[in-house]
């Protein structure tokens, strides 16, 4: 199976900080890896790290055979951060246009074309937001703006899916249909790498955990994940796996 990402011996510091120490995982093609860990222990940083968009103080990064730096072919990668939502509170832009950013990088210097179009348009359908393809960005719900940011990585026909924390604020009805539409991409060959406060979620969604805190405690299969004592380690003892399981931040 292909590799598509490979962290060997990452280590980063903020200033005198130490984020990551000694950190190496591998993501294969068709996984859905969950990141967890308390408070602080490094995620977002570890997962800027592993898309290219953060440099390690010492280690290397692998993104589809290509050390991260080098790699130049952003159309494959779709980035949903903690701060997607809140950056498009007044922006006057709809959700199609949105969307369209997504078939840019393939459209060159020239116009979209009727496939481009057609691309969007399913797009759109598969997240199940159609409806709202008309509709301002500034007025959608933070769980309808994910999906956005969803259909525009499936536009870009992005092979890899990377989340932070994607259902922050987000009622329960929704976040589970979220979840519902997540597991159909990833079923249907999408690589999946997801942060997400809530450890149960989590481990009822991923087929593979890290649990980090600096250092990574445990990168495994979910269901040897449960069985061991990794969770604890990371997140002290008394921690259990389910809905009040929360860790949110860095």
């Amino acid at each position: 199976m292909n590799q598509i990402i490979d962290v060997e011996n990452v280590t980063f510091a903020y200033d005198d900080r130490p984020v990551l120490d000694d950190v190496s995982l591998s993501v294969a093609e068709g996984e859905f890896l969950g990141l967890i860990g308390p408070n602080g222990s490094g995620k977002t940083t570890l997962l800027k790290i592993m898309l290219g968009l953060q440099k390690p103080d010492i280690g290397s990064v692998r993104l589809f055979g290509t050390p991260a730096a080098k790699f130049r072919d952003g159309t494959r990668l779709g980035y949903v951060s903690q701060q997607s939502s809140e950056s498009d509170t007044t922006m006057p832009i709809s959700v199609r246009e949105v969307v369209k950013m997504g078939r840019y990088a393939h459209a060159g210097l020239g116009r979209l074309t009727s496939e481009d179009t057609e691309i969007v348009n399913e797009a759109l359908e598969r997240v199940g937001i159609s409806d709202l393809a008309d509709r301002r960005i500034s007025r959608l719900s933070g769980g309808q703006k994910q999906r956005v940011y969803i259909a525009r990585a499936l536009a870009s026909e992005a092979d890899l899916l990377a989340l932070d924390e994607p259902t922050v604020g987000v009622d329960a009805d929704s976040r589970d249909r979220f979840y519902e539409l997540l597991d159909e991409l990833n079923e249907s060959g999408i690589t999946i790498v997801l942060i997400e406060h809530d450890i149960g979620v989590v481990t009822e969604h991923a087929d593979m955990i890290a649990c980090l805190d600096c250092e990574l405690y445990e990168h495994c299969e979910t269901h040897r994940f449960l069985e061991g004592d990794a969770l604890e380690r990371a997140f002290g003892s008394g921690r259990v796996v389910g809905p009040s399981a929360i860790a949110s931040g860095d």
